[in-house]
């Protein structure tokens, strides 16, 4: 049994989660701060990959990262290139998760008590030190449950990966694609193996939420 998947889709979830969380915290700031329609439109983009089916997604990316893309023929002047390798991977991981986590850490951000944020702002306090020493650790436990959250959803990414990274065994393949392959083959038991695998691992993740959750409490 070959168990580069695992690796593949351990490492590609964990690199676009610290990606997502450390795009998704920030952004989670301002549209909490915001009123009004630039509110309602950036909130809306934020969360769009949550409700878009995963292909649809993979399509943005193709047109984003593709070779006739702009994106895309200025990154091969580089010597870079992204549609089939493994970061091509964790961009679509990054992509699901992000959502994922915007949305928890912005709730946790809202339900702040405004009147110590206040305080802090009549003391002197800059923006940026309110929001590192007090918004941060008074929402940790949004944000650790957000990326939880979004950890797991970028471990069982599969349309969009599979469509922007592709099934290169030892590079791309994922734990979801090794799934899908293994089952069209018809060796039902690599993918039954594999479904055991990700089950595990999803329940460990939901362990560790409920965990989380509890401590909030």
């Amino acid at each position: 049994m070959d168990w580069a998947p695992l690796f593949i889709s351990l490492k590609t979830s964990l690199v676009g989660t610290a990606i997502a969380l450390v795009l998704g915290v920030p952004a989670a700031r301002l549209v909490a701060r915001l009123r009004g329609r630039s509110r309602a439109i950036l909130d809306g983009l934020f969360a769009l990959p949550m409700v878009l089916p995963p292909t649809v997604l993979g399509f943005f990316l193709l047109m984003i990262f593709g070779r006739n893309s702009p994106v895309g023929q200025f990154l091969l002047t580089l010597g870079i290139r992204i549609i089939f390798s493994w970061t091509a991977t964790v961009i679509a991981a990054t992509v699901i998760a992000f959502p994922l986590i915007y949305r928890t850490v912005r709730a946790s951000f809202e339900q702040l008590d405004g009147s110590v944020l206040a305080a802090a702002r009549t003391l002197g306090l800059s923006e940026t030190a309110i929001f590192l020493r007090l918004m941060v650790p008074m929402a940790w436990p949004g944000i650790a449950g957000g990326t939880i959250l979004g950890f797991a959803r970028a471990l069982g990414e599969f349309g969009a990966t599979l469509m922007i990274a592709g099934n290169i065994p030892g590079r791309t393949q994922t734990i979801p694609v090794a799934i899908y392959f293994a089952a069209e083959g018809g060796d039902m038991q690599s993918a039954l193996t594999w479904v055991l695998v990700i089950v595990m691992i999803s329940f460990s993740v939901v362990m560790l939420l409920n965990t989380v959750g509890d401590k909030r409490r």
